[in-house]
């Protein structure tokens, strides 16, 4: 679990388009939700573009698949999207709001295309769907 830029202020950042639960509080759900399904959730949160790619490069040999909610990077960053296909780990990417319905330029997700699937505008909902697309994607193996 990879989250990106300013994620670190849920539940402070503009709650009428974030909502007011907080990152701790995700990661714990996401946790549980690991656990009960046999598998385990590491989660991790930079607001550094270097740190997250570092995290992609490292999940290349210790994990099975990636959610990531790279923020606003992924609107703009070619180098984390790279990073993604250069893994070769499974890759959801995630977004609390749905960017469709926000400022055109959210509309065009630079990393989506080295992504198994996209899923965004549920709340911290968007971040439990991508689990348990991820976890889909894993039992098809």
């Amino acid at each position: 679990m990879i989250h990106g830029p300013n994620l670190n202020l849920l539940g402070a950042r503009e709650p009428e388009i974030y909502g007011t639960t907080t990152l701790a509080e995700i990661n714990e759900e996401l946790l549980r939700r690991g656990r009960a399904r046999g598998a385990s959730v590491v989660a991790f949160q930079s607001n550094s573009e270097g740190e997250i790619i570092d995290q992609i490069h490292a999940a290349r040999g210790s994990a099975k698949a990636i959610v990531i909610n790279p923020g606003a990077y992924g609107h703009t960053s070619l180098a984390i999207r790279d990073a993604i296909a250069a893994a070769g780990v499974p890759t959801i990417e995630v977004h609390l709001s749905n960017v469709y319905r926000r400022e055109p330029f959210r509309h065009r997700s630079l990393v989506a295309g080295a992504c198994a699937g996209q899923i965004c505008g549920f709340g911290a909902a968007s971040y439990y769907l991508a689990l348990d697309a991820a976890l889909g994607l894993l039992s098809k193996d």
